[in-house]
C-alpha cells in the first residue's frame, strides 16, 4: 500500500521524533502517547493535520536542543478557596 505525501510526512516525523528522543529519559512514552492520540484525526481533516505537523516541527527542533532535559506538562491545578 503506498502512502500519501501526508502520511509519509507524518511517519517521517514520528521517526525523527523516536531518534530525538532515544538518548533522553521519559521522552519516548510521551511521543507514542501523542502520536496515538492524534492518530485518531480523520484523514479527511487535512488542515488540523498540517497543523499538527508544522508544529510537531517546531517541537523537534526544541527536542533536538542540546538543553533540553525534561518535557514540559501541563495540567489543571485546583486554586485554593
Amino acid at each position: 500500500m503506498r502512502h500519501s505525501k501526508l502520511q509519509q510526512q507524518v511517519l517521517s516525523l514520528y521517526r525523527q521524533f523516536l531518534r530525538a528522543g532515544r538518548d533522553k529519559p521519559g521522552f519516548l512514552p510521551r511521543i507514542q502517547e501523542e502520536f496515538r492520540t492524534n492518530a485518531a484525526i480523520p484523514r479527511t481533516d487535512v488542515m488540523h493535520i498540517e497543523y499538527l505537523c508544522r508544529r510537531a516541527q517546531r517541537q523537534l527542533k526544541q527536542l533536538r536542543d542540546v538543553n533540553t532535559k525534561q518535557l514540559g506538562f501541563f495540567s489543571n491545578t485546583k486554586k485554593d478557596s
